[in-house]
């Protein structure tokens, strides 16, 4: 099989690999397209916990399975799937157990022809989404959905802030939200990408790079029931104060690192709540695409790239500049191609 593979920091390569073979109660599914996601780039550049090389990264994809190993269904075989990258959740489903695990590290990737993963993780591929679309939505609209209804609890006709709007957890938070018919509001250092968001039926947006957002913010929406954020840093801060008394707060990520300071006064005496989240249980990818499939929710892509340019690919998502998921698209399958 093809695969691009992370042979050390910043060393991504393409290579030729034996094709995997699915074990007991595993699948072997033949990728037609998969997405990125920040913690590949992150397992690129060495900043990942857990790190091995050489790995194949990759923790979303679709594609149709091809062969099944002892004690999975054999009917699955022929299927349209989509991967659920959420392994071994564990009995409780309010937090993620000690063997958690999410696809592309340390279990090889969806950034290959081929992969192979537990039957049970395979759920069919949402009808009438292209396979960029399909692959495009396990993580993404995983996270989205436990941060939004898990965590939050996010009601119809509540007022929701989501911050960095055009990356994929972002973006899918939007279009569920608004499904879910809250009024849902963005962030991001674009005001192109804010005239897109509002095009997909945010109310408005408000540029974080200009001096005052914060006070228009308030001024056009008032405060928030929910903010959505995975930055943290120094304006963590200005969400505290958009928030409404007995709001939520939920983050699933920190890219900008820890608030310099966490004003507790604002918290307690305003009855707010700071929310984790990671991923999804079972239970979230069930509501989740239940929820995709009713509301007819088609996944926004950036851009798609052929398995041979994924280091484009790489780089678009290292530049920041993309508005929706970065998908890769694997060969036709023919002669050689397959498993039988």
């Amino acid at each position: 099989m093809n695969a691009i593979q992370i042979t050390g920091v910043d060393d991504l390569r393409q290579v030729a690999l034996p094709y995997p073979r699915p074990g007991p109660g595993e699948a072997l599914v033949e990728v037609r397209a998969a997405a990125l996601n920040h913690r590949d780039v992150w397992i690129k550049a060495g900043r990942y916990a857990g790190l091995k090389y050489p790995c194949i990264p990759g923790s979303d994809g679709a594609g149709v399975v091809v062969a099944t190993g002892q004690g999975a269904d054999p009917s699955l075989r022929g299927r349209e799937v989509g991967v659920n990258p959420s392994f071994d959740w564990g009995p409780d489903e309010r937090f993620q157990g000690p063997e958690f695990s999410i696809l592309g590290l340390p279990r090889d990737g969806t950034l290959a022809t081929h992969v192979v993963v537990p039957a049970a993780q395979l759920a069919a591929k949402p009808a009438g989404l292209t396979w960029e679309e399909a692959a495009a939505l396990p993580l993404a609209g995983l996270t989205a959905w436990r941060s939004l209804f898990a965590r939050a609890a996010l009601k119809p006709g509540e007022r929701i802030l989501i911050t960095g709007v055009g990356g994929g957890v972002a973006l899918f938070a939007l279009q569920f939200a608004v499904a879910q018919g809250a009024r849902a509001w963005v962030t991001s250092g674009s005001d192109e990408k804010i005239a897109r968001a509002v095009a997909l039926g945010a109310k408005g947006g408000f540029n974080y790079g200009r001096a005052g957002w914060g006070a228009e913010a308030g001024r056009a929406a008032g405060s928030f029931d929910v903010i959505l954020d995975s930055a943290g840093g120094e304006g963590f801060g200005e969400l505290l104060d958009l928030a409404a008394p007995g709001g939520r707060i939920v983050f699933f990520g920190a890219t900008r690192g820890n608030p310099p300071v966490l004003p507790m006064r604002k918290v307690f005496w305003r009855q707010l709540s700071l929310l984790g989240s990671t991923m999804g249980s079972p239970s979230d990818w069930a509501s989740m695409t239940s929820f995709v499939a009713r509301h007819s929710i088609r996944p926004v892509v950036a851009a798609a790239y052929p398995l041979e340019r994924a280091a484009e690919a790489f780089a678009l998502m290292e530049g920041g500049g993309q508005f929706g998921k970065i998908v890769v698209v694997m060969p036709p399958p023919g002669a050689g191609y397959g498993v039988t």
